[in-house]
């Protein structure tokens, strides 16, 4: 078998300015174990120094962790003072830096040392991860690099994060099986996997160097609630996740919303119905970016479509652009119902106050965003569209999979919108996650005057971090009111 060469420095590792279209970069590495990273940072820094998998410290020294671990993790913690306090008082390791990523890299290094082996198997593997989720609060998927022995994925025990595996014919070695792991199904199936299972919460999967998986359920499921913006907006629509299919559930969001507004339009008559575009327009850019055609609105009752209603300063400057050009009135709608409560689970939305629903009644949010209506989905009409969108599973996957595994999400983690957390809340964790925002958002404004004045482009500056690859406007990243950073750089992709 090939052999396996982790990365130590992270110039031996692909970065993110060197875009790999093709693969090419990715197929010179060597070895047969690999993990890697596409999400932004939600806690701490989001400097090319954090970025994921953490295999060393902000100056590319190796991290104190045993075993050659690596880690990479999709969520957020909610109890990092706690985190921290026993890794510095208990445990007596250094944390440096602000990701709590490494936090969780951290209690599971201290783990697997207190088990007191010179080389683990399998089930300390295991027993280590008990350990992780008896410590850690809140909502991660991870997969972990041990270096030479294997690959480990596991997933928070009231399944918030997604995370699956599937399986193909190895490419490069006959008659072995390649394995993968990612948080979306559509990254397995374009690279020909298939057998495609949801690892379920409380659930960890470990493939051993030339073995085939172990499942273990390491802790009981709390819960099986898949976080639903995940639906509303952040997965691709080719993707099936814990048993859903995202395309089939956007289109139920679309029937309920059709009722909904049966209910509260009563017969008023629509001319024109328009999607509203890619809302990573940043307000200024809006008018150089937008055109519309007048003649389209004109004496026209216009109805706007959007998935969600953020911080609504895009959706304002569109309606009044439409209005500009003589519609009659503008309704607006929403696939999604009113947020107005922070995620605490992975996704940066903003500040309460923030939010255009924020203190504010439907008649009032219409009123600041300029429309004439506004209507949103019940949420009980958004779960139900995910829940009657369950993918059923045909011929050989059906043959591959157990009764258990095929089980879809039924309930699903709304607190953005009603409040109530699955996890529940440490006291005092809106206060420290309100903290690091304005923290993030400083070292932005002071990245962004040094950018501008030019010092940006000096190698000798260690705190600025650019990015010369092309800009997409695609993806979450690139929309004003969900604030998403590109790790590449301490500039949201969206204000370049």
């Amino acid at each position: 078998m090939p052999r396996v060469s982790p990365c130590h420095r992270a110039d031996e590792c692909i970065k993110p300015k060197e875009t790999d279209y093709d693969g090419a970069r990715l197929r010179q590495l060597p070895g047969n174990l690999g993990i890697g990273h596409l999400r932004y940072p939600t806690a701490g820094s989001s400097s090319a120094s954090e970025a994921q998998p953490f295999y060393g410290t902000p100056t590319n020294e190796p991290l104190n962790t045993p075993f050659g671990l690596c880690m990479s993790v999709n969520g957020n913690l909610i109890n990092v003072e706690e985190l921290r306090e026993f890794l510095d008082v208990e445990a007596r390791r250094h944390i440096n830096s602000d990701s709590d990523s490494e936090l969780l890299l951290n209690v599971y290094a201290h783990a697997l040392t207190e088990l007191g082996k010179s080389r683990v198997n399998s089930e300390d593997i295991f027993t280590a991860l008990r350990t992780v989720y008896e410590k850690c609060q809140g909502a991660f998927a991870c997969t972990v690099m041990i270096a030479g022995f294997g690959i480990l994925g596991f997933r928070d025990a009231n399944g918030i994060r997604p995370l699956c595996i599937g399986s193909r014919p190895s490419l490069t070695l006959e008659g072995a099986t390649d394995y993968f792991m990612a948080s979306e199904s559509v990254a397995l199936k374009q690279l020909g996997f298939s057998n495609i299972r949801d690892i379920q919460p409380g659930q960890a999967v470990f493939i051993q160097k030339g073995c085939a998986p172990i499942y273990r359920q390491v802790v009981e499921q709390r819960s099986y609630t898949p976080d639903i913006f995940e639906y509303v907006y952040f997965a691709r629509p080719d993707t099936v996740m814990d048993g859903i299919s995202v395309y089939r559930s956007r289109q139920n969001m679309g029937i309920e919303l059709a009722k909904r507004m049966r209910e509260v339009l009563d017969n008023q008559i629509i001319d024109a119905i328009d999607v509203v575009p890619n809302q990573g327009l940043r307000k200024k850019s809006v008018r150089r970016k937008l055109s519309p055609i007048e003649c389209e609105f004109k004496g026209r009752n216009v109805l706007l479509v959007d998935d969600s209603l953020v911080r609504g300063t895009t959706s304002r400057e569109i309606v009044q652009m439409v209005k500009e050009c003589g519609a009659k009135s503008v309704i607006f709608v929403s696939c999604s119902p009113e947020i107005k409560n922070q995620h605490i689970y992975g996704i940066d939305l903003a500040d309460p106050a923030e939010l255009a629903a924020h203190g504010r009644k439907t008649d009032e949010i219409a009123k600041y965003i300029g429309a004439d209506r506004l209507v949103y989905l019940t949420l009980e009409g958004l779960q139900a569209a995910c829940r009657d969108a369950v993918e059923k599973k045909t011929g050989a996957e059906k043959d591959a999979t157990t009764e258990k595994d095929t089980t879809a999400a039924k309930e699903f983690e709304v607190g953005v919108f009603n409040g109530e957390y699955v996890t529940g809340v440490p006291e005092g964790y809106f206060e420290h996650l309100s903290s690091v925002r304005q923290q993030g958002k400083k070292r932005k404004a002071v990245t962004l005057e040094l950018t501008l004045n030019g010092s940006a482009e000096s190698t000798d500056n260690p705190a600025v971090v650019t990015n010369s690859g092309p800009v997409y406007d695609a993806g979450p990243e690139y929309r004003e009111d969900i604030s998403i950073y590109n790790f590449a750089s301490e500039i949201p992709s969206h204000e370049r």
